[in-house]
């Protein structure tokens, strides 16, 4: 998957534990009605260090096989450092790992899935490689569970004015040409719906949301920074303005008033 934008382990590890209270379990425990009778094989595209696998095992039957790839090698290889989660029934299930490019993604990298799985993937992709997933998704007749995919919408308190000049400045970020790859951002989500329903199949959404605060200030921060920072990025004209608020709001989150919650979208889809 070279060229897919790079994550920190310490990130991933940060937020694992909010990714895991925010997904869908609603539309988690239908994709497990949707499995055929027998051993369950999960794909798990850009699948890092495992989050994804961690918390969706545990709800599906069981035997279990997932096949984490992710162009990372260093990030699967720590999703294989501890021992395996366990199924619905506390069976631990098999893990193995692939790396490969999304844009050349097949039906027969995805061979013998049960359902095909994503965690904040869809808003890094391009449209390319968004559609060979959901082609490959296509052919090889799996349903799809694809979970916290950005849309853009972030909501803090106490209300600032520059809230709204970040965010707006965030989402371009998140449309950016990246090393020669035109990110979709928030319209990843969108798209992936749009796509699955033009090849005829059923496409379940859903609203999912982080909800930030002084429970944990180090993921809040960290979450704040890196808005902040792909704003300036994107709009550097607003380094000057960002400083004030960078001040104004680590004041707040030192007294404990800061919050933030972060909407995402879920989707689920499967051939009719």
């Amino acid at each position: 998957m070279t060229g897919i934008v790079d994550v920190s382990s310490d990130w991933l590890a940060l937020r694992e534990g909010e990714d895991a209270r925010a997904r869908s379990q609603e539309l988690a425990l239908a994709a497990a009605k949707l499995l055929p009778p027998g051993p369950v094989v999960v794909h798990d595209l850009g699948s890092g260090t495992g989050s994804m696998m961690r918390w969706l095992a545990p709800l599906l039957p069981g035997p279990q096989r997932w096949v984490l790839h992710d162009w990372n090698v260093r990030l699967t290889e720590r999703a294989l450092d501890d021992a395996p989660p366990v199924d619905r029934a506390g069976l631990p299930v098999a893990v193995e790992t692939r790396s490969g490019a999304l844009a050349q993604l097949t039906a027969s990298d995805l061979d013998g899935a049960s359902l095909v799985t994503a965690s904040a993937l869809l808003d890094v992709l391009t449209a390319r490689e968004l559609h060979a997933i959901v082609d490959a998704c296509v052919d090889v007749g799996s349903p799809a569970l694809f979970a916290l995919s950005v849309t853009g919408d972030a909501e803090l308190s106490p209300y600032d004015p520059r809230d709204a000049i970040v965010g707006r400045a965030f989402n371009a970020h998140q449309r950016r040409l990246a090393d020669g790859r035109s990110l979709l951002g928030r319209y990843g989500a969108p798209i992936a719906r749009g796509l699955f329903a033009l090849a005829g199949w059923r496409v379940r959404e859903t609203t999912t949301q982080w909800h930030l605060d002084d429970r944990e200030p180090g993921l809040l921060a960290e979450w704040f920074d890196g808005w902040v920072d792909a704003a300036v990025e994107q709009t550097p004209e607003l380094r000057d303005e960002s400083a004030a608020y960078r001040r104004l709001r680590a004041a707040q989150l030192a007294r404990g008033e800061l919050s933030a919650v972060i909407r995402h979208r879920d989707l689920l889809a499967w051939p009719r």
